[in-house]
């Protein structure tokens, strides 16, 4: 069937290329997600196939796709395995973010990118804290950086930190105590940065997505990459939040994932009781319909969005309500996708065996990426009952 959001050949030959490897590190998907071990063969798999540096600019070495051709991939990696689509997401989109909003000194992205088309790095940024409240909905750091001679100190514990058994350097959000702003620093991992294995949790199980503790942690001046001023956005607000759609093309590529087996179920599997295959069956019919209602609609929301972004760029300050919309819309829409899908395949889906018990459970896992959909209600509502400006929240 033709895909109409693969608008020329070379996108095409991305699509190809995803597919490609979305088939390699599918076959040990339920390996990683059954033991919950990180899965470094898969991250060695995209490295060799040239898949980290995508985004990062022509002039770096990278391919320097867009926005809309990186949310085509993603959704097709993810049909494969999630958690590694979900964890090499964040760095794809952070070399995007940075290459377009250029917050960054030059030198220091500069040395990123060569370290990841020639190494392999992988970048992400660690945010989220424990017992500190939502950072994305105005929390000060409880991670400190305090002003010593020639660098800062920095302290305190992160969460949720994907990719964490392979990162060797990431960024970080803590409060400047002297200046008393927050600000992002770059963290090169060393012994004095330990990593808290917390991560053992339902779905996205390979994410490695554990705790990250800085003990005291050491860096020198120019690993300040951008301190927040008061009244300003960053790099993790209004227009970039666009980028942010990476992760609601992943939920949707476990969608797709679900929709195909459960098609491919229902033309070969025979009822004795119809006479036929099950496809013939009304109810897997109701259940067929309603999934693509869901699934082409989310399609349509997320490359529309992209597209818009793409060609009227000025519009992106604009369209954080509309890139959170999307998000609750076809990451809740997702999960009714997978529902549906193992109604036509009935009891056996549930079988620990069988994909769609684990693409069940990593679909579950959208609701819970920011923005949360309380949030994203709360902001519409606002805006439409108390005329509150668009408001924006971090990643």
């Amino acid at each position: 069937m033709t895909d109409i959001f693969i608008r020329n050949e070379r996108e095409q030959q991305l699509v190809d290329y995803a597919k490609k490897l979305a088939s390699e590190i599918g076959k040990t998907a339920a390996y990683y997600d059954k033991t919950g071990e990180f899965p470094f063969e898969h991250f060695k798999i995209l490295q060799d196939a040239g898949y980290l540096k995508l985004t990062i600019p022509k002039k770096y070495g990278g391919d320097e796709i867009s926005l809309y051709e990186m949310l085509l991939v993603q959704e097709q990696l993810a049909k494969g395995d999630a958690s590694t689509a979900l964890g090499v997401g964040w760095n794809l989109l952070t070399f995007l973010n940075v290459r377009e909003t250029k917050s960054w000194p030059e030198s220091v992205f500069a040395e990123l990118c060569r370290k990841t088309v020639e190494e392999g790095s992988l970048l992400n940024i660690i945010n989220t804290e424990r017992g500190k409240g939502n950072l994305s909905r105005g929390a000060t750091p409880g991670t400190i950086a305090k002003k010593v001679p020639r660098g800062y100190i920095i302290s305190g514990e992160k969460s949720y930190a994907s990719l964490a058994p392979i990162l060797k350097q990431f960024m970080t959000i803590a409060y400047l105590e002297d200046e008393g702003i927050t600000a992002e620093f770059l963290i090169t991992v060393n012994d004095r940065v330990e990593i808290k294995e917390t991560w053992d949790y339902l779905g996205m199980r390979a994410t490695g997505s554990h705790d990250i503790i800085f003990h005291d942690v050491f860096v020198p001046e120019e690993a300040l990459l951008y301190r927040q001023k008061p009244n300003e956005t960053n790099r993790f607000l209004a227009h970039g939040r666009v980028y942010s759609l990476e992760i609601p093309a992943v939920y949707l590529g476990i969608a797709g994932a679900a929709r195909d087996y459960a098609y491919e179920f229902a033309k070969n599997t025979y009822s004795h009781s119809l006479g036929n295959t099950i496809n013939h069956a009304a109810h897997v019919q109701q259940n067929a319909g309603e999934i693509e209602v869901l699934y082409h609609s989310s399609r349509r929301i997320l490359y529309s969005l992209a597209a818009q972004v793409e060609y009227e760029p000025e519009k992106r300050d604009l369209l954080a309500n509309e890139v959170n919309i999307a998000k609750y819309l076809i990451c809740n829409n997702a999960i009714e996708i997978v529902s549906k899908a193992m109604k036509i395949v009935g009891g056996r889906s549930l079988s620990k065996t069988n994909p769609l018990e684990r693409l069940f459970r990593d679909v579950q896992c959208g609701s819970y990426n920011p923005p949360l959909d309380d949030v994203v209600i709360s902001q519409l509502s606002k805006a439409v009952l108390f005329d509150v400006k668009q408001e924006v929240f971090q990643l």
